[in-house]
């Protein structure tokens, strides 16, 4: 099976006293490419979850956001500082002695006073919350990945078929070659007969002429090479895997012959078909840059 680098996929996972939703969304890139969006309490996690992305996904600009949901009623509690306060009523009690004041300090007062009570979060049991993200994180990955193998198997489909049209194009070129060589040389022939009327036409220096053009239209090599690049992308279709780099490059080489095709051609009907063959490899190239 091949995979597309397009995707997305969803998770859910909620407990008593929490819920985690993680959401993943991808395009085609070059290399593997994540960007993660969590709450901070989470950042301590980063590595772990590129780590378990990587079991999923080796290729694609990938896009995760993380919402984290906490409804315990106890997740923060009031702290006192009992050495602030005591701190604070010293230098009130200095304050009202230096200046023959009267201390009318009351408790809900100076509770007020900044750092005296504050709130603190409790600690996270970091391997129960682990627990939960990894397996919303793992949920997620895999319906992305099932949506990407099921768009995969269409750009299979879809690329198998173009690889049949080119084909066609190939028998046609490979057909038509030997006949304009043919064409050339009886129109060779009538045009030496028609200029030198009833003299007879010296075959060697013919067929010398004739020599020099079969050897520059000859695509053979070409034809032979641009075919079996055809082949062995429909047997790397149909083995699957992480096949995308390898087929890019073997569609840059089928470009390459076929523009040394069209370079070659003196015959406007190969012209025609290599300038459609050209046409079917760029199609192919462009959906092999969503192939994994």
């Amino acid at each position: 099976m091949i995979k597309s680098m397009t995707g997305f996929g969803r998770c859910e996972v909620q407990e008593a006293e929490r819920k985690i939703t993680v959401e993943m969304k991808s395009v085609n890139h070059r290399y593997l490419d994540v960007n993660i969006k969590m709450p901070k309490k989470l950042y301590f996690f980063e590595a772990a979850i590129r780590s378990e992305l990587k079991n999923y996904i080796q290729r694609g600009k990938v896009d995760l956001f993380i919402t984290y949901e906490d409804f315990t009623e106890t997740n923060v509690c009031v702290k006192y500082n009992k050495e602030l306060a005591a701190e604070y009523m010293t230098y009130l009690n200095q304050m009202a002695e230096d200046f023959s004041l009267d201390n009318d300090m009351r408790v809900s007062t100076l509770s007020r006073y900044p750092e005296i009570l504050t709130m603190e979060e409790q600690t996270i049991d970091e391997e129960k919350l682990w627990q939960l993200l990894d397996k919303a994180i793992k949920g997620a990955s895999e319906g992305f990945v099932e949506t990407r193998i099921k768009e995969g198997e269409h750009l299979r489909d879809d690329l198998l078929l173009k690889l049949d049209g080119m084909l066609a194009h190939v028998d046609f070129i490979t057909e038509r070659s030997p006949q304009i060589i043919a064409e050339y040389k009886q129109k060779l022939e009538d045009k030496v007969k028609e200029l030198l009327e009833d003299t007879k036409v010296d075959e060697n220096r013919l067929l010398m002429e004739v020599t020099i053009f079969a050897d520059r239209v000859c695509v053979d090599e070409e034809l032979v090479r641009l075919r079996s690049h055809i082949e062995t992308t429909r047997e790397t279709l149909l083995q699957g895997g992480s096949i995308g780099r390898k087929l890019d490059f073997i569609a840059q080489e089928m470009n390459r012959e076929a523009n040394t095709i069209l370079s070659k051609s003196n015959d406007l009907e190969i012209s025609n078909r290599a300038i459609e063959l050209k046409t079917e490899i760029e199609k192919v190239r462009e959906q092999i840059q969503n192939i994994e």
